[in-house]
């Protein structure tokens, strides 16, 4: 495999221990998947925070979200009959899937891109109601006719779907509830329309019939969507066996819609790799990488609170219109940057 990423030297750009929990009781185990865009001269993070109690010898702690927005904290056994406890992101007990943390959304900002810190006046983004009693995830940013979407993962035990909230200052946001029910994820929206509707990436995903693949949607008011089509599958045997899903808004080129996406195998190793949609019929794929353009490779990547993972949400296209800036999250712990040539991306597209 070719890694083409050149990464930063500052990586990782921010840990744990670099913002304080929300609240008592509570430590930051995990900064994940920033969502990226760019306001008032500066560039942002929407950064997802995940946290849980300090956790004790012989017992597994970890917060949830009420449906008044008050926290509880569930405090099991280890030895506990009817808990399972492999995943170090997903516990069983008593039947129930619980988030080992609750994971809410900050913001930070950065004149240079590397250097983040956490402004004053700006809210953190809760879980809110009865479909978020398990945290928000991994929010995604466009910036489309003077608006910000903020397309994120609403988790509760009534399972995981895709929320919407939109702004136009970052201090006052619309709440527009789920727009993509439950099982579904990974939600992109074109930065610009096409023939006068916004589309969208997603992921539904099945454990009987299908799998975890990408899919686009169009909508005439960017709520309510429909005219579903599944336009990337997994392949058996490659990096991008297990599951796909999209990272960031689509990049527009003069070939195509270029989308960078997140692949994992039965192992679990995420990678990143890249395919191009036509631009006025973006449910046709044009090419698609065979080999990941990202894998992991640096320390911070292979070791971490789930290690062997490169995931991403957010990037910034530089003015030299080649350049581009890559935020992503590095062993489901830290944040970190990587900058990727458009054209030597491009240059990699097989077509399909």
């Amino acid at each position: 495999m070719r890694d083409i990423a050149h990464r930063f030297s500052e990586n990782p750009l921010l840990l744990p221990s670099d913002l304080p929990p929300s609240r008592e009781g509570l430590e930051i185990s995990c900064l994940l998947n920033p969502g990226v865009f760019q306001f008032q001269n500066k560039i942002w993070l929407a950064v997802r925070v995940a946290e849980r109690p300090k956790q004790k010898e012989n017992t597994i702690s970890f917060p949830i979200l009420t449906h008044t927005g008050s926290v509880q904290i569930i405090e099991i056994s280890k030895d506990h009959p009817e808990l399972i406890a492999t995943d170090a992101r997903v516990i069983n007990y008593q039947g129930k899937d619980y988030l080992t943390t609750l994971s809410h959304i900050r913001l930070l900002c950065s004149e240079d891109g590397k250097n983040f810190y956490e402004p004053k006046d700006y809210p953190q983004l809760v879980g809110e109601g009865i479909l978020e009693t398990f945290g928000i995830e991994d929010c995604r940013v466009t910036f489309i006719e003077e608006k910000y979407y903020l397309t994120f993962t609403s988790v509760s035990d009534n399972g995981v779907g895709v929320g919407l909230r939109t702004t136009k200052d970052w201090k006052s946001f619309e709440k527009h509830g789920m727009i993509f029910p439950a099982h579904n994820k990974d939600c992109a929206i074109f930065e610009e329309k096409i023939n006068g509707l916004f589309y969208a990436l997603h992921r539904p995903s099945s454990v009987d019939i299908g799998g975890n693949y990408i899919w686009i949607a169009s909508s005439p008011d960017g709520i309510h969507w429909g005219n579903h089509q599944c336009i990337i599958k997994t392949r058996k045997g490659n990096w991008d066996s297990k599951r796909v899903g999209a990272g960031a808004a689509p990049i527009k080129t003069e070939k195509g819609w270029l989308e960078i996406y997140h692949g994992a195998n039965e192992a679990h190793q995420y990678c990143l790799g890249a395919f191009l949609m036509d631009l006025q019929n973006p449910s046709k794929v044009i090419a698609r990488t065979e080999e990941p353009i990202m894998f992991p490779k640096a320390e911070y990547e292979l070791s971490g609170f789930f290690g062997n993972v490169v995931f991403t949400n957010g990037h910034i296209l530089e003015p030299n219109g080649d350049t581009l800036r890559v935020y992503y999250g590095a062993s489901d712990e830290f944040v970190c940057g990587a900058t990727f040539s458009v054209k030597e991306i491009l240059s990699l597209l097989k077509e399909v």
